[in-house]
């Protein structure tokens, strides 16, 4: 096993951009360049939001992010922010829909990137991360699972993080909390699977972290820098490699428990993903380990 995960590992997934996501479209219709996360930063807070065939969710999470970042905003006028909807390649009209929160709210807060083609969750979150402007970075689902204002929760467990070591630190939502009742409402079956997931990352990659998988990440600019620009895999297990990553490069993490509600329409298949997923853990552990994967530093374009 160990020889067929060195042989069939892949080449790192390319950082460049297609040269039509080097744009965004402002709310005058113009293209205007996208920034880079090489560059020193210019909001307080960037929220990555990926999003595959969204139009239905995206409009609860956005408004539901906006009225409390604007509200933010106002009590505290050096608080400065942006949300990033990132548009993996879908075929209906999320776009258009993150297009009237641009219109609303400006192309300075609200930037809509479109991907040519559908690269993965963790792919869309990474092209949103190198295009970002903040000092902190959020990943945020677009199903709005997560109670927004509990950033405030992720925030606060960053900040018990400090000093940070070279500027970087990682909070994780967790829904370990609410193991329980979900157990109950799940199908024997279906928690089989969340059991063996959750034995899997442990063994193989994650040992810190109980819930790897809620999507509500905080981290500081230069963490971002590192681990995305260190990261392979761009599908579901992309969390699991995150953390793996930062736990080798020994950047403190924080999990902190959110308010979570599950939101029908996820695009997860049971079965299927949790087995490509199981897959995946167990590459990433032994293609670190037979080192056909390295922990370096990549430039992103």
């Amino acid at each position: 096993i160990c020889a067929i995960a060195h042989i069939t590992a892949k080449k790192m997934p390319t950082l460049h951009r297609h040269e039509e996501e080097k744009f965004f479209v402002n709310t005058e219709g113009r293209k205007e360049p996208v920034p880079s996360i090489l560059d020193p930063p210019t909001r307080e807070l960037s929220v990555v939001v990926p999003s595959y065939n969204e139009e239905e969710r995206l409009p609860l999470m956005m408004d539901e992010a906006l009225d409390y970042l604007e509200k933010r905003q106002k009590r505290d006028p050096s608080f400065t922010y942006e949300v990033i909807v990132v548009n993996d390649g879908s075929k209906d009209q999320t776009t258009q829909v993150a297009m009237e929160y641009c219109k609303k709210y400006g192309s300075d807060k609200v930037r809509v990137l479109s991907l040519v083609k559908n690269r993965g969750k963790g792919g869309a979150v990474r092209m949103g991360v190198f295009s970002s402007r903040g000092k902190k970075i959020l990943m945020a689902d677009a199903d709005g699972a997560t109670k927004f204002a509990d950033i405030e929760k992720v925030e606060e467990g960053l900040k018990n993080l400090q000093p940070w070591p070279n500027q970087m630190a990682i909070s994780c939502g967790s829904r370990a909390h609410l193991e329980k009742d979900s157990v109950a409402k799940r199908s024997y079956f279906r928690t089989l699977l969340m059991y063996g997931f959750h034995f899997l990352v442990w063994f193989l990659c994650v040992k810190e972290i109980r819930d790897t998988q809620c999507g509500f990440k905080l981290l500081t600019r230069e963490a971002a820098l590192r681990t995305f620009s260190a990261l392979h895999i761009e599908r579901w297990a992309f969390d699991v490699e995150l953390l793996y990553i930062a736990q080798h490069l020994k950047i403190p993490i924080a999990e902190v428990a959110v308010n979570w509600t599950e939101i029908e329409g996820s695009k997860l298949v049971p079965f299927w993903s949790w087995l490509q997923m199981g897959r995946d853990l167990l590459f990433i552990r032994l293609r670190y380990m037979t080192g056909a994967w390295q922990l370096e530093r990549r430039k992103c374009n």
